[in-house]
């Protein structure tokens, strides 16, 4: 079988991208399951290399089909948008985050036009988006933008545990006014048409919000009001979904194959859960778009970046997953 072409955009120059990507594409098993292709910057790539102490060829090419795949080369797409005099590794720079922006941009363009098959994307930093003046908080609404996505789901992997996301970037007080009736119905619908596409079949289970899941008002109403009544009309409609099931042990009966998946209701409800288990390997997948993206759900580790030491284990299963689902997304 043919394997997938997974775009790789490199992250901000300043950060680990490049290092967690020339780390990935060095081991064999990456290129047993994909052939990768880097949207970046060459200069910022050969520094990371040097870093790593890895001696891989960069093939520099126009377009993902003048790919060499073959061992010991990486091919990449060469944006020259990296000043190297001016690139200070671990500092916020407008510089290093309009040209993360542009790698994200055009590895968007080419899995619109169906030259990738899924995008596999490296840490990028909001404050260097800021600075560049880039009208986008995060990478989820810079993919939604750019692919005309109204609203595109986040779900994180990790072992046999999934979970989806009611809100993300929002605080906690927002993130509670968020949980709405309609809201979490919709949800529930949208998280089991994209588990279908993924090919996974099963129970979902939604999160309470207040501690034991309110205790019948006396923590919070909002399971007796907003979350179970949803749930309810759900299952009416035909939905396999429980809820709300108390979310200091959702997370634990999800790992142990009760349920295919969890609605999470706000940010770090969801990412404690998950990287608690495993930091390294739960990796974000992006749904609910015209193509798939997966990425490490790490920062940008300034404090390490340009040192060679960062672990490539994320990456590894970034693009592990990205080649698993890809498939699914074939047109």
């Amino acid at each position: 079988m043919k394997k997938p072409i997974i775009g790789i955009s490199m992250g901000d120059p300043a950060g680990v991208g490049a290092e967690i990507t020339v780390k990935a594409l060095a081991k064999q098993e990456v290129n047993d399951f994909c052939q990768a292709v880097v949207i970046g910057d060459k200069a910022v790539m050969e520094q990371a290399l040097h870093a790593c102490k890895l001696d891989l060829g960069l093939n520099c090419i126009e377009k993902p089909s003048d790919g060499r795949f073959e061992p010991g080369i990486i091919n990449l797409i060469d944006l020259e948008n990296i000043d190297m005099q001016k690139l200070e590794m671990g500092k916020v720079q407008a510089m290093c985050g309009q040209a993360a922006f542009a790698y994200i941009k055009k590895s968007v363009e080419l899995a619109m036009s169906h030259e990738i098959d899924a995008i596999a994307t490296t840490p990028i930093n909001k404050e260097s988006l800021r600075a560049a003046k880039v009208d986008y908080i995060g990478h989820t609404e810079i993919l939604g933008g750019l692919s005309g996505s109204r609203d595109p789901l986040t779900m994180f992997e990790v072992d046999e545990m999934r979970v989806f996301f009611l809100t993300r970037h929002l605080s906690l007080r927002d993130a509670c006014d968020a949980v709405t009736k309609d809201r979490v119905l919709e949800y529930i619908q949208r998280c089991t048409k994209a588990l279908k596409q993924l090919g996974v079949e099963g129970k979902m289970a939604v999160a309470g919000l207040n501690p034991h899941s309110g205790e019948h008002g006396l923590f919070g109403w909002e399971e007796v009001k907003i979350i179970a009544p949803a749930v309810e009309e759900a299952q009416k409609l035909g939905y396999d979904v429980v809820g709300p099931v108390g979310p200091d042990s959702v997370f634990h009966q999800a790992l142990q194959g009760r349920y295919q998946a969890v609605l999470s209701l706000y940010h770090d409800q969801g990412h404690i859960a998950t990287k608690t288990y495993d930091f390294e390997r739960t990796i974000a997948i992006t749904l609910d778009m015209p193509f798939l993206r997966t990425s490490v759900d790490h920062g940008t580790a300034f404090d390490i970046a340009g040192k060679g030491i960062v672990s490539e284990v994320s990456m590894v299963e970034a693009l592990r997953l990205a080649s698993k689902y890809a498939p699914k997304f074939q047109r």
